[in-house]
């Protein structure tokens, strides 16, 4: 599988680590609730997802990658620190 960084272009996927899927923290105020919702109860779905990457062995940048569970493919890739992480997904 082929990820393109945006800062150092088309590069293997081994050349980055995988932190999970790109989900925003509950807030300081949020509920005990609303952590057990955010650690424990997560949309295990088919399609698109959006995840974080880390470019590891490259220019050290967070990427959220959307990637597509089925076929793996690779829809769109950004620079973490510019993409909306608002909400819950």
């Amino acid at each position: 599988m082929r990820i393109t960084c945006p800062i150092c272009g088309d590069r293997d996927r081994r050349e980055f680590y995988v932190k999970g899927a790109a989900l925003a923290r509950p807030e300081a105020s949020a509920t005990l609730e609303d952590w057990h919702d955010h650690v424990n109860l997560r949309d295990n779905r088919a399609g698109e997802i959006k995840e974080l990457w880390y470019h590891e062995m490259g220019c050290s940048a967070w990427i959220e990658v959307c990637r597509n569970t089925v076929s793996h493919e690779i829809v769109s890739t950004r620079l973490a620190a510019t993409a909306d992480l608002g909400g819950k997904r």
